[in-house]
């Protein structure tokens, strides 16, 4: 097969202004310079005329455009807005009442921009080899997620509700116009506007069309910042489908390459209890600086306790944060009761229950938003009460947690470790996708 294009949406506003820097062909003529573009009546105003989308293509390998006013980090702390630079083409379309700017771009630049961001400059060649095979793996599993739920017209759900109960999880199936977005929602994507080192180039050429696949199908390779010793399973986060080489594994080998211990079992309580407690060995237990920066950019190097952490709230910011974060007033907090665990012992079901209410609530990223003013570090945590009123009501809340993010797929602190200590890209990502292989999907 050639190598695919990717349409990744990157501007949502009812104005558009971007600067063609180099000549561009769009509706049989050339344009060059600033753009201005508007949403009018459902259609899309340029030059006094309306358009129900819009292709700007270049005319030369080395054209570029610059987007202005482009939001990053959406729902973060850090949101604000810059200016972009794009190769490649840009197209304009309707939706939701605004238009949207998309980047239609070849997959290998694609990538380039998307690991320049991701990863820092620091990081070693085999570690930046490995996560260029997994961005490629799931941006190309994801285009034909898209496509199969689109041409099957099946709609897509990622919730169940009822009084007593509410399981939610957050994935990147709502983009039906494009194939991903720029922002974290999918992979992080600034175009060339961050300049890309010659590392990085050298990772992507390496492992040019480099996919993994199991059982003949491309590989949903999902990674997330530190597992906390013990890789999660992909349904106890995401839709109840059991994908086999995003299995439960100890994040450790020995010298010999094998397995070490024993895995407990997580999905028990007090083994759970235990695990979270303690600080095994494993890859992602590092507090390793040099190794860090390879992963966390300069505000989240300030974060050491990722691999085990511990928040405290007092019974009245407990009650007031989840009232604000769930917009359902439980009343004063009683318990927080453990329900379900996946195999990293990340909670996903937990039992909330108040004065005015209980109700239990998952999956992992949910409970991570309700109990939290962002995010909590992860769902891997046990629960301690004290201060207890006459009334069982307790005055503090303290969580003694593990890892951060989702725990899914390639633990990125545990495989710059992998790297580190000289394994080779393979190696580390057939340690985190169990039983896959690495195929070569184009030249």
């Amino acid at each position: 097969m050639k190598e695919p294009k990717v349409e990744v949406g990157i501007l949502f506003e009812p104005q558009i202004e971007f600067i063609l820097l180099t000549p561009y062909h769009t509706s049989g003529k050339e344009v060059c310079g600033k753009q201005v573009v508007t949403y009018n009546e459902g259609r899309i105003l340029w030059n006094g005329r309306q358009y129900d989308e819009l292709l700007f293509e270049p005319l030369e390998e080395t054209a570029a455009f610059e987007l202005l006013d482009v939001t990053i980090g959406i729902n973060f702390h850090w949101e604000r807005k810059e200016d972009q630079r794009f190769s490649g083409s840009l197209k304009i379309i309707v939706e939701n009442g605004k238009l949207t700017g998309i980047n239609v771009i070849h997959i290998e630049d694609y990538l380039t921009s998307v690991i320049s961001s991701e990863m820092s400059a620091t990081a070693s060649l085999e570690l930046l080899k490995a996560h260029a095979v997994i961005s490629r793996s799931w941006l190309l599993a994801q285009i034909r997620k898209n496509k199969e739920i689109t041409e099957a017209h099946t709609g897509y759900s990622a919730f169940t509700q009822t009084d007593e109960e509410l399981i939610r999880w957050y994935d990147r199936e709502d983009h039906t116009h494009f194939d991903v977005c720029a922002d974290d929602h999918c992979q992080r994507y600034q175009g060339i506007t961050r300049a890309s080192t010659d590392i990085v180039r050298q990772a992507i050429a390496a492992t040019r069309g480099q996919v993994l696949t199991s059982e003949g199908n491309i590989c949903d390779a999902r990674f997330s910042k530190c597992c906390g010793g013990i890789f999660e399973e992909f349904q106890y986060c995401w839709e109840d489908t059991r994908r086999p080489y995003l299995a439960k594994q100890r994040d450790y080998l020995a010298r010999s390459g094998k397995l070490v211990s024993k895995l407990p079992d997580l999905t028990q309580e007090a083994e759970a209890d235990r695990w979270i407690r303690t600080s095994p060995e494993s890859f992602c237990n590092t507090t390793d600086k040099k190794i860090l920066s390879q992963v966390l950019n300069n505000y989240d190097q300030e974060t050491t306790d990722f691999y085990r952490w511990k928040v405290e709230y007092t019974q009245d910011e407990l009650s007031a944060l989840i009232l604000k974060r769930s917009g359902v007033d439980y009343g004063r907090i009683i318990d927080l009761i453990p329900v379900a665990r996946g195999t990293s012992g990340r909670l996903w079901k937990l039992k909330i229950v108040g004065t005015k209410k209980a109700r239990t609530i998952g999956k992992e990223l949910e409970i991570r938003r309700t109990l939290s003013p962002s995010h909590l570090y992860s769902s891997a945590f046990v629960i301690d009460r004290a201060e207890l009123s006459a009334e069982g009501i307790p005055g503090r809340f303290i969580l003694t947690g593990a890892g951060w993010g989702h725990g899914v797929g390639l633990c990125q602190i545990g495989a710059a470790v992998m790297g580190e200590q000289g394994y080779q890209y393979d190696a580390i990502l057939l340690h985190y996708y169990t039983g896959a292989t690495i195929d070569k999907l184009y030249d």
